[in-house]
């Protein structure tokens, strides 16, 4: 496998109004706890949120085109989301969903929906019973539902943050949230882990729980019988570790980044295989992204075919970064092993 830093092209001149673009412009600038998820197969990558070069949350989006290989900053119509940071962002067809998240002060409940097809906001009716305002939580989409899980929240009757193990799910067509009841044993509390999908399972991996202690339990929920279980992984074990990102790609999860403390961060690459439990510490070519937490990635494939990307983050200096990498996982897509 092989890291490739992302090299901007020139920008010449500006995009036209007529396309709802700002501009072209050199890049969204520092960032961290953001997100970034990509459309169009991989064609595009939006970013959004997080805590800016202007060291304060943001509510700008930022879109990379991975053609192009430049950034531009679309007209968005309505209205926005409130700036924040630490929020999740679940890509549902052509729709970005945003929940939640931190304005610095307060953790939020509120959801938007971004139509990346006509760069319009959206604010649904929510029906149900929904999370509590948290941030540092985990979400990942399984067919029609988003699967929510963790964060540190805020109760309306205490000033004091608390963790949570709850999971909810959103039915991302009818707008409807439950509390999920499941069984078997969850995870601990926990915030700054990750979610993941593969077929009917949802993956929480890692974190950090309420006596500051660094995770590195694997969860699975069967979303058809809601039965938690944790993983028994095999091989070479991740380390305990908050912050970090994780991208899937079919069976397979990268896990990159993330720290324990403030002097132990990590730019380690590990491929965890959901199906036998196989974690494997990944050495690449290539100078890739150097020790960070609070970095997000996605996957580009089929658009750039068996490539993730990652970007941003925050550094051991508690400043946050600009730099993008690609990964060239050389790995085929289910579908091509079945040809």
């Amino acid at each position: 496998m092989r890291w490739e830093k992302v090299q901007l092209n020139p920008i010449h001149g500006q995009g036209e109004a007529a396309r709802g673009v700002v501009g072209e412009i050199s890049g969204p600038g520092k960032r961290w706890g953001h997100t970034c998820n990509a459309i169009k197969g991989g064609r595009f990558l939006y970013l959004f949120g997080g805590y800016g070069k202007d060291n304060c949350q943001t509510n700008q989006v930022h879109v990379f085109d991975n053609v192009k290989q430049t950034w531009s900053q679309p007209v968005i119509k309505c209205t926005p989301p409130t700036p924040r940071e630490s929020h999740s962002c679940t890509t549902v067809g052509d729709n970005l969903f945003v929940f939640g998240g931190t304005d610095g002060i307060n953790p939020l409940k509120d959801l938007h929906i971004l139509d990346t097809s006509s760069h319009t906001w959206i604010s649904p009716s929510i029906r149900g019973e929904g999370p509590e305002a948290q941030e540092g939580h985990g979400a990942a989409l399984l067919g029609k539902r988003l699967f929510m899980f963790g964060g540190t929240g805020k109760p309306l009757d205490t000033n004091n943050e608390r963790n949570l193990n709850d999971l909810y799910i959103l039915n991302t067509e009818t707008y409807v949230w439950k509390c999920a009841t499941t069984t078997g044993t969850p995870p601990s509390p926990r915030d700054s882990h990750t979610c993941s999908s593969w077929k009917n399972k949802f993956i929480v991996i890692a974190g950090e729980d309420k006596h500051d202690y660094y995770l590195t339990d694997v969860h699975i929920l069967d979303t058809d019988t809601l039965i938690w279980r944790e993983l028994n992984t095999l091989g070479q074990m991740l380390t305990p570790q908050a912050g970090h990102s994780t991208v899937s790609f079919g069976k397979n999860i990268f896990v990159f980044g993330g720290f324990t403390d403030i002097q132990n961060l990590y730019n380690d690459l590990y491929m965890l295989d959901v199906d036998s439990g196989l974690s494997t510490k990944v050495t690449t070519l290539g100078e890739g992204p150097s020790p960070r937490f609070a970095v997000t990635g996605d996957r580009l494939d089929p658009f750039k075919s068996c490539v993730l990307v990652f970007m941003g983050g925050c550094n051991k200096s508690l400043e946050a970064l600009d730099d993008m990498y690609y990964l060239h996982t050389g790995l085929a897509r289910e579908s091509e092993k079945r040809l």
